[in-house]
């Protein structure tokens, strides 16, 4: 793992999970299913804890949604999911934590946008009466600042200021102040209604990446609580993928963050896990976390015509995935097994030494031959029809023998 130096934050307590620098950076994620469904919210919240969320968010945005809550965390039970259940509230949380004392209960976090908790004179008193259930049920809240429902007239007010100024900062420099300060404004008065300092955990999201990576800086310099990273809105597809792992690869090589999300725009019928792989795959790919054997693949050039060790990359990565939860339970250390599935012989053996284990398949016009090194060594040559599974069959004997517990 690599030595990047976190900035120092208390540690906050969500449910069974621990946040803050002396833990691990956490993967999470939220449903998009209609909470008043309990069955299809259940099983969802189930899949993104399968997949690696370690904390799930649902929306509690009705009083039939608050009122589900208590099934949807009977039916997780049933299907032996653990994972901590976040309560996002919008507008009406006052009201639903208060009429719905199971959910307030139930819930092990929640989630609060003081840019529409409230609007003019009530604003201060629904966010109160927010804070004041996090605190009989002794809840950790995160106070989640979004620049698309920024607090306006803070906004207005930091505008008119800049605006007295003998020289003007850009808008949207006053704009990622305005998000930094209703933050901070917010943890301060949550604090003053009696919410201990280490039951807090903060955001400030946009949905680009140098305002992000500019925000979170402002907040790490001004604050010690812990920090949750994501790009609000970050699109569908590689274009989500990139801007997110763009923003947040630079705050956490900075030691900044302690929580993230990958907020993907899914495609029809593509998974909600999605979002939960990518955010494993970018902490592993940084070297802050190992969640399952990373395989290595050269990407293909005209040595390599053939689509076979495309192929067998894709089976291999699909592979250990699969393998994952059984792995995990059984052989500690696993995830951090590293796999090499190269074309040809030109970086192919080279490469192939320095993973645990890695096959270097023949490229094109090359001899029909492909030896598997073990842990720097050659071991075997695999060739014919059942190289896949012969190959496959290496690593689960490999990881059956290396991680196996020491009695």
């Amino acid at each position: 793992m690599t030595d990047t130096l976190r900035r120092t934050t208390p540690t906050v307590r969500i449910g069974g999970v621990a946040v803050g620098s002396e833990h691990p950076v956490m993967v999470q994620s939220m449903t998009n299913t209609d909470t008043e469904d309990a069955r299809a919210t259940a099983r969802q919240v189930a899949e993104l804890a399968r997949a690696g969320s370690e904390v799930v968010r649902i929306t509690v945005n009705t009083e039939k949604a608050a009122a589900a809550v208590p099934e949807i965390v009977e039916r997780m039970a049933m299907m032996n999911c653990e994972a901590p259940l976040v309560g996002d509230f919008h507008y009406n949380g006052h009201t639903l934590l208060k009429k719905y004392p199971d959910c307030a209960k139930l819930l092990a976090k929640y989630r609060i946008n003081p840019g529409n908790v409230g609007f003019g004179r009530k604003r201060d008193d629904q966010f109160a009466t927010i804070v004041e259930q996090a605190i009989e049920h002794d809840k950790p809240v995160r106070i989640g600042v979004n620049w698309g429902s920024l607090d306006q007239k803070l906004l207005a007010g930091l505008m008119d200021q800049n605006a007295k100024q003998s020289d003007p900062l850009p808008a949207d420099v006053v704009m990622r102040e305005a998000l930094v300060v209703s933050a901070l404004h917010s943890a301060a008065q949550a604090e003053q209604i009696g919410l201990a300092h280490d039951r807090i955990i903060l955001s400030a999201k946009v949905s680009a990446v140098q305002d992000l990576i500019a925000v979170y800086r402002t907040l790490a310099e001004r604050c010690d609580y812990p920090l949750h990273l994501g790009l609000t809105e970050a699109g569908m597809g590689s274009k989500g993928i990139v801007s997110s792992s763009a923003a947040l690869a630079v705050l956490l090589q900075e030691g900044i963050g302690d929580t993230i999300r990958i907020s993907l725009t899914p495609a029809p019928g593509q998974p909600r896990t999605d979002e939960v792989v990518v955010a494993q795959e970018l902490l592993q790919s940084m070297g802050l976390r190992a969640f399952s054997p990373m395989v290595t693949a050269c990407p293909g050039c005209g040595r390599t015509t053939s689509t076979f060790f495309q192929e067998l990359a894709r089976d291999t990565t699909s592979f250990v995935r699969d393998k994952m939860p059984e792995w995990k339970l059984s052989y500690p250390g696993v995830e951090n097994l590293s796999l090499a599935v190269m074309g040809c012989v030109v970086n192919g053996p080279g490469e192939s030494r320095h993973a645990d284990i890695g096959i270097s398949l023949p490229g094109t016009g090359e001899a029909p031959v492909a030896p598997v090194f073990i842990d720097g060594e050659k071991s075997v040559t695999l060739r014919g029809e059942a190289l896949t599974g012969e190959f496959l069959q290496i690593i689960e004997d490999y990881v059956k023998t290396r991680y196996a517990p020491r009695g």
